[in-house]
Order: C-alpha cells, then sequence, then structure tokens
C-alpha cells in the first residue's frame, strides 16, 4: 500500500483511486458505525475521499496513510452528526434491540450504545475496521495503554448489559 501511496503523492491519479478502492469496505463499515443512515454514510466517505486527495500531499508518512485516512473520516463524521443534530452529542443513538452480531455495522451499533461516545469509536476502530490498538491510539491521540483499558472496560460493560437483557436502571 505504501507504494499506492507514494505514487498518490506524486499525483498518480489511478494510484489515488486504487488506494480508495482497496480501503472502501473499511471505510463504511467505520462511517456506518458513526450514522445510521445511508445516504449521510455516503455523504461522509464522498467527502474523506475527496479530503484525501486534496491532502495527500501534507501526509508526512506513507506507512500511516489508513490511520490518517481514518481520522478524516472519523472527523467526517462527527461534523455531519453535529451539523444534523444541533452539536448534540453521538450519545442520541436509539435503544439497542438486537445485541448479536458484529458483522453487521447497524448491529454493531445497536449493540455499543451502551458505551461512551469516545469508547464506540475506539469498538468501531478495532473490531469492524480491524485496527491494532497501536493504530487506534495514534488515530486518535492517545496513549495505547488508554486504549487497551477502554476496550477491556467497554467488553464489561457491553458483557453486563447482556447478561442484564438490555434493561437500564
Amino acid at each position: 500500500m505504501e507504494f499506492l501511496v507514494k505514487k498518490a503523492q506524486r499525483g498518480d491519479a489511478e494510484a489515488f483511486i486504487a488506494l480508495m478502492e482497496e480501503n472502501k469496505q473499511g471505510m463504511y463499515k467505520v462511517a456506518k458505525g458513526f450514522l445510521r443512515n445511508e445516504e449521510d454514510v455516503a455523504d461522509v466517505m464522498q467527502e474523506t475521499v475527496l479530503d484525501c486527495y486534496e491532502k495527500i500531499g501534507t501526509l508526512k508518512q506513507s506507512a500511516y496513510f489508513k490511520t490518517w485516512m481514518i481520522r478524516i473520516l472519523m472527523n467526517n463524521c462527527k461534523d455531519m452528526i453535529r451539523k444534523k443534530k444541533g452539536d448534540v452529542s453521538i450519545e442520541t443513538v436509539p435503544e439497542a434491540a438486537d445485541q448479536t452480531v458484529y458483522e453487521q455495522p447497524e448491529n454493531f451499533q445497536e449493540m455499543i450504545e451502551p458505551l461512551r461516545e469516545r469508547d464506540r469509536s475506539i469498538f468501531t476502530l478495532y473490531y469492524l475496521y480491524g485496527l491494532k490498538i497501536k493504530e487506534i491510539a495514534a488515530c486518535m491521540q492517545m496513549n495505547e495503554n488508554t486504549v487497551a483499558s477502554r476496550l477491556k472496560r467497554g467488553r464489561k460493560t457491553l458483557q453486563a448489559e447482556i447478561q442484564s437483557g438490555g434493561r437500564r436502571g
């Protein structure tokens, strides 16, 4: 992938398109983890592709392309949420109905709804996009130990939520 990034940075449009194609599925999963509406997901992905195209020359290390792109995507998702809800946080996701399937972004989003916003972002990047703790830490400008502890704490929270049948006090 680094070879494609370097070519794209030199203005090779085909290399850039290949990069976006390679990352399209993961981008969709991350965006769907933040947004429910398919049109919003498509808009955010399109905006992210444009932002990446315009700013790829600013990427200092080609090895960090994926982290850099996901950070742009997450920021675009958060901007979309703020615009749609007038500065209401992601915490306003409806009650979870089905808490079973990781493969489906919609079900995953419902399952992680009890977590705090930042923890949901970590879970989305880890489970849906498959980023490593080190990559998530870089993307979210956090310590790796913080990311690992939030994953651990979040798993405990979700396990307790599932065991209680999704009931909240």
